[in-house]
């Protein structure tokens, strides 16, 4: 099947469809989103995601939920999965999303930029054919923090990921963002 990716709007609609089913069934979903559908609807600095990755309680109901928005809308039986979670740092920083726009059946976590940072460096994934990888992420989330140094990313990640250092790759990809943030090359 092709990469159909989910557009803000289609994103929004799944997420308030989900919200609606999960009110007529009076409960209410916690998901904490992370990836892509975080950079789409809180930061804007993507259009699409190719799914949403989130932990979401309680699971079953929204599992079951989700495969119904899917039926619905025509999209992946897996639009909404909780593959992340493999990933996640035993600490983590999470924020609520303001407002109800996707009904009284969600409420809706999303990571601070300082731990959503940690993540893409931690996975560090390198542009491929047909997939963005983690660099984009890390320029725009470096940016939008306002990190001066690579020591400052380091502090970061450390923060969330004590007992893994940051690799080679993810230094350089910082040491490529701090550059064409001030427009100079990178040391």
């Amino acid at each position: 099947m092709p990469y159909d990716p989910l557009d803000v709007r289609r994103l929004r609609q799944a997420l308030r469809r989900l919200g609606e089913l999960a009110h007529a069934q009076k409960v209410t979903l916690e998901l904490s989103l992370y990836g892509g559908a975080v950079f789409a609807l809180v930061y804007g600095s993507r259009d699409a995601t190719k799914d949403v990755d989130a932990v979401v309680h309680p699971g079953d109901v929204a599992h079951r939920l989700s495969r119904q928005v899917a039926s619905e809308l025509g999209l992946p039986e897996d639009w909404l999965n909780d593959d992340v979670r493999q990933f996640l740092a035993a600490e983590e920083a999470k924020r609520q999303l303001p407002g109800d726009e996707f009904g009284p059946g969600l409420r809706i976590l999303v990571p601070t930029a300082a731990y959503l940072l940690a993540l893409k460096l931690q996975a560090c994934r390198p542009p491929l054919p047909g997939y963005p990888g983690d660099h984009g992420d890390i320029r725009f989330l470096v940016g939008k923090l306002g990190l001066r140094s690579v020591a400052e990313a380091v502090e970061i990640h450390g923060r969330f990921f004590p007992h893994d250092a940051l690799t080679a790759a993810a230094r350089e990809v910082v040491r490529g963002a701090l550059g064409s943030l001030t427009n100079e090359p990178a040391p």
